[in-house]
């Protein structure tokens, strides 16, 4: 499954590079040209799409004035230049290319990009003008070309002038104008600025913009609203609890004291979170490479938003560069008490990853432990890192010092009681087990993990087989081919001795988790029990070369093998 998701990766980083530069004229290498040069031109390729922007720079650069013979590689070096964060080096680069009179969109974007962080807005209007006028410019580019160019021009004109160019970009960035509509109203200083941010921030069409409820309260918080400003946060919170952002900035104006940076009366600032959007964008297709080359041209208009740095933390913790992550993800962790506790969690998930669980524990316990006065999502936290890690009575400590401290009603509720409920049932408490989980779809009945839980506790349990089969078909409904409910249905029908029924519905389950050792016995199970010993027998042996699979269970499948299955009567 790895080998598979890196060969896509692969995919999508050629075609978006292949989708830029296929339809380019260029001349090709020179028959004579050296064939050390030919790999070193390779080598960088082949790094960029892997993501190895140190290694692509390395080999990209040695191949100085190449782009008079091929005029892909000035594209390709300018990409490499501002991912592996040379940035002073792809101005020089992009400057050379105007000088001999094949500069490109790369080239105009940056150095554009260069002068508007040098308030050099004449300079920047220069070549953000030229970027219309690329051959095969696509669609986003041309929005952003238009962005930019009118962005730039906030200085040199009114309010309505700037208004009306922006009501002429494209209807397909409707969402996108929504936005750059409430900054420009800021930048002005508008009378209308703070109905426009609410508009924006309170959408119902199906798109969210809890992100902008950020820039709200700091526009507020600078106006001197600080209350204003705290109402808008908290009541964004409280829809957006997990929102970092706003989390963060909550903290940072009891503090008085800010580590994201934003003024929307600087043009710089404003251009770098359209570029943070378009980054945003393209990690969302997994178009890593190119969501690093708008990232770092963000950073780069604005170092002091540390919202950059977590998307940027984020791309290479999905490419697998575990320890670029961690090194974005350490110096992430010492800018603020919401930031740094998401970094913590961050970290010791990739230590997880890279099979270092005993480090990961031993961190993520001492960096807990540093924490005089956690609060209650940090507890519930630690509580799920110790379940996870089976750490059952610990993490059950953990999870009733939550519950102490909260009521029904806080968001926070119904995953400290399925937490202690999954944990007291490992430590064979079944009777709290069965209350926390019941009390948990009390407060939301929704919950389709927690109903699957409950009922296939029941199953195993051989009680309340008809209750839990009911329970099952409406988590089915609620989350639908979710293998583990699938596979619970399929199971409670099994029980029921519904053998063909159950056959059909662990069918699915095993076309949906097909590496699931269970899911796999129990659909052997219903082929038994449909006379269809043979296949039966094949699923087993299949389950006994999984490397999943727990001794216990290849236990019970070895005696299945022999003596086929046996069933007791469930209630």
């Amino acid at each position: 499954m790895k080998k598979f998701k890196n060969i896509l990766k692969l995919i999508l980083q050629i075609i978006f590079f292949i989708s830029i530069f296929s339809k380019l004229y260029s001349k090709n290498f020179d028959n004579t040209y050296e064939a050390d040069k030919v790999s070193d031109y390779f080598t960088g390729i082949t790094s960029l799409n892997d993501n190895d922007y140190a290694n692509s720079y390395k080999y990209l650069k040695k191949l100085n004035n190449l782009e008079d013979k091929h005029y892909i590689y000035s594209k390709l070096y300018q990409h490499t230049s501002v991912n592996s964060e040379n940035f002073n080096e792809a101005f020089k680069y992009a400057k050379k290319l105007v000088n001999k009179k094949i500069d490109n969109f790369e080239s105009n974007l940056i150095i554009g990009v260069y002068y508007l962080r040098q308030e050099n807005f004449e300079q920047a209007l220069k070549y953000f003008k030229k970027l219309n006028k690329e051959k095969n410019i696509k669609p986003f580019e041309k929005y952003l070309s238009e962005s930019l160019v009118n962005l730039v021009n906030y200085k040199n004109v009114g309010f309505k002038v700037s208004s009306k160019a922006l009501n002429l970009m494209p209807k397909e960035f409707d969402n996108l104008k929504k936005i750059q509509n409430a900054f420009l109203h800021c930048f002005y200083q508008s009378k209308e600025t703070d109905k426009i941010f609410k508009q924006l921030t309170s959408n119902t069409d199906g798109v969210s913009f809890s992100r902008y409820n950020y820039f709200y309260g700091a526009y507020l918080n600078s106006k001197g609203k600080k209350i204003n400003a705290k109402q808008v946060i908290d009541s964004a919170i409280k829809i957006f609890p997990s929102n970092i952002l706003l989390n963060q900035f909550k903290i940072d104006m009891e503090k008085n004291f800010f580590y994201n940076q934003f003024e929307c009366q600087k043009i710089s600032h404003i251009t770098a979170e359209l570029f943070y959007i378009i980054a945003n964008s393209l990690s969302a297709q997994s178009l890593f490479s190119p969501s690093n080359f708008y990232l770092n041209l963000s950073k780069y208009l604005n170092p002091n938003f540390l919202s950059f740095d977590l998307l940027y933390a984020e791309n290479f913790y999905r490419i697998e560069d575990y320890d670029k992550s961690k090194k974005i993800y350490a110096n992430i962790r010492k800018k603020g008490q919401v930031y740094g506790w998401h970094s913590v969690k961050q970290i010791t998930s990739i230590l997880m990853l890279e099979k270092k669980e005993e480090e990961a524990l031993n961190f993520f316990q001492n960096q807990f432990k540093t924490i005089k006065n956690p609060k209650v999502s940090q507890m519930l936290d630690y509580a799920e890192f110790l379940k996870n890690n089976e750490k059952f009575k610990d993490s059950i400590i953990y999870y009733s010092k939550v519950l102490k401290k909260i009521n029904k009603k806080h968001f926070l509720y119904t995953k400290a009681t399925y937490g202690r409920g999954v944990s007291y049932e490992r430590t064979n408490e079944w009777k709290k087990a069965e209350i926390d989980l019941k009390n948990s779809l009390k407060a939301n009945p929704k919950q389709a993990y927690v109903i699957n839980y409950l009922a296939y506790s029941w199953i195993e349990q051989g009680i309340k087989i008809d209750e839990a089969l009911s329970m099952l078909i409406k988590a089915n409904e609620i989350k639908k081919n979710d293998g583990y409910i699938v596979d619970s249905l399929g199971w409670a029908l099994f029980q029921l001795e519904k053998f063909d029924e159950a056959k059909k519905y662990l069918q699915l389950a095993v076309m949906i988790m097909p590496f699931d050792p269970i899911v796999n016995d129990h659909y052997a199970d219903a082929l038994w029990f449909n006379e269809n010993k043979i296949q039966a027998r094949y699923y087993w042996n299949y389950v006994l070369n999984l490397k999943k699979t727990e001794d216990g269970l290849k236990t019970k499948i070895k005696k299945k093998l022999t003596n086929g299955p046996k069933r007791e009567k469930k209630l």
